[in-house]
């Protein structure tokens, strides 16, 4: 029989609308949506994609708490920015996170995110067993 699938929610209103869940463990490994810096639905950072780049990884942080997972243990990054140019920005904020961790990383530009407040939208993968 496979591992089971645990799903947590951060109570916002998308997830049952668009059915998905913010973080995910399936044994080993813990997946984190794609995550934006909106707090209590207001978009923190506006015009700034390095403050976003930092709020965002809050956010995953405690999401991956609930699955009893760290940043320390995350592998892989996802990085989604409106701007390229905004690369090093979010590029720095990443490396404050993640300089010594050193996760697999893909930074791509897109032409949009679903509000046009958000420069940035980041998912990560984490390996870690439990226990």
């Amino acid at each position: 029989m496979g591992a089971a699938i645990e799903r947590w929610g951060s109570g916002g209103p998308w997830e049952a609308i668009v059915g998905y869940s913010r973080v995910v463990r399936s044994g080993d490994y813990v997946h984190v949506a794609g995550t934006t810096a909106t707090v209590d639905g207001v978009v923190v950072g506006q015009g700034d994609a390095g403050q976003q780049t930092r709020v965002i990884l809050r956010i995953i942080g405690d999401a991956l708490a609930k699955a009893d997972a760290t940043l320390d243990q995350v592998v892989r990054t996802r990085i989604f920015v409106t701007d390229i140019a905004d690369w090093e920005a979010v590029g720095a904020a990443h490396g404050e996170v993640f300089a010594d961790i050193r996760p697999v990383s893909t930074m791509v530009e897109v032409s949009r995110l679903i509000d046009s407040a958000h420069l940035v939208e980041i998912e990560v993968d984490a390996y870690s067993p439990p226990g």
